[in-house]
């Protein structure tokens, strides 16, 4: 369970609770949790999608990244490929190009990510 308080608001949801999203559709679903001024917080749900690859992240903010169910792979530019599962995290600082490889379709993948200046 999340609880997020926000100025004049409280919001719970549950990381897990994937009911309420057509994984059908074969698209990545990203929901913002929170966000402010340095910070923004998203739960990422993939089943099976990766980058483009001809495409590599390279993002103005740094990255910490969770893997709460399912599993993923990430290469960072010039590293060998990293594999995630369930409780792995993985701190990808500004303008470190990166791009997912791979995630698992069932279960599906949901992370957490955490973007901060």
């Amino acid at each position: 369970m999340i609880i997020l308080w926000q100025k004049n608001k409280i919001s719970m949801n549950n990381l897990f609770n994937t009911a309420n999203i057509n994984l059908s559709e074969n698209k990545e679903i990203i929901e913002v949790l929170a966000q402010g001024k340095n910070l923004r917080i998203e739960r990422i749900v993939s089943t099976g999608q990766i980058t483009d690859s001809d495409f590599w992240y390279d993002q103005t903010e740094n990255e910490f990244v969770t893997v709460l169910q399912g599993d993923a792979k990430i290469l960072i530019e010039g590293k060998p490929e990293i594999h995630l599962t369930t409780g792995d995290y993985l701190l990808i600082p500004a303008h470190c190009r990166h791009k997912v490889t791979y995630t698992s379709v069932s279960p599906a993948c949901v992370w957490l990510v955490v973007f901060f200046k």
